[in-house]
Parts: structure tokens; sequence; C-alpha cells
């Protein structure tokens, strides 16, 4: 199914019931890989990739647009099938979202792109740190569990919501009409700091979610994660070369993806955020902007 294209905003603009775009950003659409890509794009110097999770879409990242925008030209697409990117029949095995990503690195960055991914953003960018190792020249883990690692099974003691997502067709069914309450539940259930996430975004998230086939495009992440992890296998052995930091939160993922990517990466940095849960970026926006760019300053 495909969505509507609206005109695209520059910075400061906004369409009816949308948030402006940060201070000197503008809104760009490519078809990219075979799917038409919405991303926003601000500030100037070496590229600077922003990979959204779920329920969210690129606005996750505008406090981190706004911060790194001196020093980098950073990059926040919507995923495929999420906020105004294309929806998609399928595709969002994520092998095939770190191609989408590359074409957009490719287009904008001259080929090579600092990335920093969170929750199925971070999916996506370890897949694509591996198999595009030279488009990736530091990777930021943020809050995600490694493709292959999560527990999907509520009955032996995994988070439910994956067995729900995973289903055909009834998260759909239970959510329909619902989807604004739906996703304030599942950010308040993840969050340490319940308010961290205003509900302005929690409106501009739904509104997206909400659109024909949003949902279903949101679940298909979670049901492509048996794909996943059978590619996750295939990089046995194989470690990251490019500079790795994981960055979680104490009462979220916490030690688990640092652990996970310990034996996969020759340059690990670890960064553990206090009182702080799933939405690292917005729980602990100065924990978080100053360990990235510590990362990203290191020689």
């Amino acid at each position: 199914m495909r969505g509507p294209f609206p005109d695209c905003p520059r910075s400061g603009t906004r369409r009816p019931g949308t948030h402006p775009l940060p201070p000197g950003a503008e809104s760009r659409f490519a078809t990219l890989n075979g799917v038409r890509l919405h991303y926003v794009i601000a500030g100037s110097g070496p590229a600077l990739v922003l990979l959204h999770g779920w329920p969210q879409t690129w606005f996750s990242w505008s406090e981190t647009m706004r911060t790194f925008a001196d020093r980098f030209t950073v990059i926040a697409p919507d995923l495929r099938g999420l906020g105004l990117s294309e929806r998609t029949a399928s595709g969002y095995d994520k092998r095939n979202v770190a191609e989408d990503i590359k074409a957009l690195i490719d287009h904008e960055a001259g080929g090579s792109a600092a990335v920093i991914g969170h929750d199925m953003g971070g999916k996506a960018a370890y897949v694509l740190a591996h198999l595009h190792p030279d488009r990736v020249s530091r990777l930021v883990l943020v809050d995600c569990l490694l493709p292959g690692t999560e527990n999907a099974d509520a009955l032996q003691g995994g988070a439910w919501h994956y067995g729900f997502h995973m289903a055909s067709d009834i998260p759909e069914l239970l959510t329909a009409g619902r989807e604004r309450d739906y996703i304030r539940a599942q950010i308040r259930a993840w969050s340490h700091r319940k308010d961290a996430v205003p509900e302005a975004s929690v409106i501009e998230y739904a509104r997206h979610y909400a659109a024909p086939g949003g949902m279903t495009a949101g679940f298909d992440y979670y049901r492509a994660l048996p794909r996943d992890a059978a590619l996750a296998a295939s990089f046995a052995g194989r470690k990251l070369a490019m500079p790795v930091l994981a960055v979680a939160g104490r009462q979220s993922v916490a030690g688990r993806l640092g652990s996970a990517l310990r034996s996969k990466s020759t340059h690990l940095n670890e960064v553990l955020v206090e009182a702080c849960g799933h939405f690292v970026a917005e729980e602990a926006p100065g924990p978080f902007h100053q360990a990235v760019r510590r990362f990203l300053s290191a020689s």
C-alpha cells in the first residue's frame, strides 16, 4: 500500500497537526532501494544518520538533530513503511531495511556515515554494519537487542508484546481506532521517566501509525524477527571492525546489549544510563548526547 506524499516542508514550517522541523532542517524524499523514503536533514560536516525505532518516526531524534547539527550533517529518515516513507507490502526484514539505509548513505552522505540506531533502527544498523562495513564509520546502538537475542516467548519470561505484534492480523484488529492509546501505553510501559516522551510526541507518532497501513508496517518489523535472527546467526565468528558504542538504560536493556556485543566488536565502548528506560535520547538527553559526542570525537 502506498501512502500519500505531501509537499516537503522547509525549516520552521508545518503542515496542520504537525511539529515544525528543527532549525535549519529540510524535509526530503528520495526513491532508494525501490522504496520512496522520507528523511529530514540538517547541519553540515561529516554525516550522522539516525535510525528510529517502534512506535516512533524520525521526530524522536529532533533534540539530537538540534544538538549535533553544529558539527555534523544529521540525517534522520522515516524507516520504510513508517512516518511519511512509503508503505510497502514486504521488505521489513532488517537486511532489506539495511539496504535502504545503505542507499541513503550513498545518496546523501557520499558513501560513509556514523550511524546511530535505536530499537528496530538499532537492529537495522547492526545488520548494516555487518553487510556494508565500509558505509559505517562508527556505530552507536541504543537500547536495542541484537537480532536473535530477544526472548519472544512470554511463557519463558519474554516480553509479551513480541508474540502479540508478530501474530497475523490480530494486533491490527485489536488496535484499530485505538492507535494513540496503544502507542501511549507502550511508550509509558517502557519508560522509566514516564513524562519524558510528551503527549504531543505521542500524538505525532500516532497520526502516522493510524494512517492506512501504518500499524501493519510497524508490526511487520516484529514479524520479520525470525528472518533477522537467521541472518544474524550467519555473522557468527565475524567481528565489527569500526568503533562501536552501546548505550542502554539501566531500567531497560541494561547490560544485555554490551554483553552481546563484546564478542562481536573489536572496539567496543559501553555506557549504562542510570534512572533511564528504553527511550534513552528522550529520557536522558544530557548523558546520552554527552556520551555520543565523546564517542564521535574520539581519535
